[in-house]
């Protein structure tokens, strides 16, 4: 079946965020229209990404960036940077005019309360150009505010620009469950079982056995906090069972992924509470 015309569009080609210098603007991109993978590219604005639904990896900053769904992927202006998204995805993108908040200077992943995520939403509404005393320039402000609180998280995987590593991040991105052994990447990648180790470590900070375990522990989270079984997501990284796979979770981030998704819906649910009692404040103040 002949692919849609409208999914031959990359998602760039849709707008240019640096053509005004508005504190922010949001727009909302159904990947179901576009290609799926955005080419490398760059922008005078930093750039959050959320993901509504569907799932999204970012590549910048020699490091890979996976966004779960109650987070997003803090990329600073003039970064370069490429997105890769799956066919369902549905995204939403924050553009922050340099210096129009107190937002970090290198990539991350920021928790998502919410609220800023309703914030960003109601933003995509908005027009780009408009005027600094509108009710879109208030809420782009309140929207900045909140976003600074954001604490960060850890949903990313060191790479880097050698053709060798990038070779294998990329391969093991599309198929994680794939256990070939050090020895057998390198005979792939045409260097001896020392040299890649050694390549790895410098390349990285990590070892491969780590670093693997790391790509695992990123696609699990995003997998998970989509809604996946963790047998489901046990199964996909290639672990004999359920128990090895919990163990594993476990040992890196000390708890098992019921305890962890828990842990993380008690605390959205005290940053709702909190919202709700400052809206509540809000109201009986201007009473």
């Amino acid at each position: 079946m002949p692919k849609p015309l409208s999914a031959s569009r990359s998602a760039v080609s849709v707008f240019d965020p640096d053509l005004d210098d508005h504190p922010a603007l949001a727009r909302l991109l159904d990947f179901a229209e576009y290609e799926a993978e955005v080419p490398v590219h760059v922008h005078r604005r930093g750039q959050l990404i959320l993901a509504l639904h569907g799932a999204v990896t970012c590549t910048a900053d020699d490091e890979i960036w996976i966004v779960p769904p109650d987070c997003g992927v803090w990329i600073p202006g003039g970064m370069p940077h490429s997105v890769r998204a799956t066919a369902n995805a549905r995204l939403s993108y924050l553009f922050v005019e340099p210096g129009a908040a107190s937002l970090p200077e290198l990539c991350c992943t920021l928790s998502i309360s919410p609220l800023v995520r309703e914030l960003v939403n109601r933003l995509t509404e908005e027009v780009s150009d408009y005027p600094p005393d509108s009710h879109a320039a208030r809420l782009a402000r309140v929207t900045l505010d909140e976003l600074a609180g954001m604490p960060r998280q850890h949903f990313n995987l060191p790479i880097s620009n050698n053709p060798k590593i990038r070779a294998i991040a990329d391969a093991l991105t599309i198929e994680p469950s794939d256990r070939s052994t050090l020895g057998e990447w390198a005979k792939r990648v045409a260097m001896s079982e020392r040299s890649l180790a050694r390549l790895m470590i410098r390349e990285t900070g990590l070892t491969f056995g780590r670093w693997r375990q790391q790509l695992h522990l990123v696609v699990a989270l995003r997998d998970l906090a989509s809604g996946a079984a963790v047998q489901t997501v046990a199964d996909s990284l290639g672990y004999e069972s359920v128990n090895a796979f919990i163990t594993m979770f476990k040992k890196a981030l000390g708890s098992t992924p019921a305890q962890y998704f828990t842990q993380r819906r008690v605390k959205l649910s005290e940053s709702r509470t909190k919202t709700r009692a400052m809206d509540v404040g809000g109201m009986a103040h201007k009473r």
